[in-house]
């Protein structure tokens, strides 16, 4: 029922020349509706005042439903769902997170996705990182081993160094370009807390041009 009542919302702003500007930064992976984020973000906040639905149970099929829409702002919702509910998420969700970021997989979703619930459920429930984050950084779906360098992104002075460095470690020599833009991205973010750190391990450790250049930006 809540589903309808964001679609009947979303479908109402549909926008069709806007959507192709929309559709082509995201090299045409998603059809869109339309309706740029702040605009999407002011109907998701209308629809959960509406709703109620901020007040009920952590709903993954409401998620669910939503991610399997074809427009693109469905997801996006979604997200907007999830950062609103970041509380009431525990370990027993990452399994639900791990299919949100293998599913419908792009850099949009899944840059949201790991550092804020991944990050947050691993911050309170060390024991997921050994359970299942190290088999995404050593496993063959990019997305998820973008997750493993990035779900740290937000812990500044609270980072596992050796962690994050050795998910870099095991994902240097990839050619993939989201790899190697995560490692450069997570090293950029940890400098700002351990400059001398990072700058130590850029220089010790032959890292993508790519990466070395992102992560320097601040050191």
């Amino acid at each position: 029922m809540m589903l309808h009542v964001l679609v009947d919302l979303f479908e109402q702003h549909r926008d069709q020349e806007k959507a192709i500007p929309m559709q082509n930064y995201m090299k045409n992976h998603f059809p869109f509706l339309g309706i740029k984020t702040p605009e999407r973000r002011s109907l998701v906040k209308q629809f959960f005042v509406e709703s109620g639905i901020l007040k009920t149970d952590f709903q993954t099929d409401f998620i669910l439903a939503l991610w399997k829409k074809d427009e693109r702002e469905y997801q996006y919702a979604a997200l907007d769902y999830l950062e609103k509910s970041m509380k009431r998420l525990e370990k027993q969700h990452l399994p639900f997170l791990e299919q949100l970021i293998t599913s419908k997989s792009w850099w949009d979703t899944v840059d949201i996705i790991a550092p804020k619930p991944v990050g947050a459920i691993a911050s309170k429930h060390s024991e997921v990182i050994a359970d299942r984050i190290e088999n995404w950084a050593s496993g063959d779906h990019i997305w998820l081993r973008r997750s493993a360098i990035l779900f740290q992104l937000k812990y500044k002075a609270h980072t596992d160094e050796e962690l994050l460095y050795r998910y870099i470690v095991q994902n240097k020599e990839s050619k993939e370009f989201f790899i190697q833009k995560a490692i450069g991205w997570a090293l950029r973010e940890y400098s700002k807390t351990n400059p001398a750190s990072v700058r130590a391990f850029i220089e010790s450790t032959a890292l993508p041009s790519l990466s070395v250049r992102e992560g320097s930006k601040y050191i």
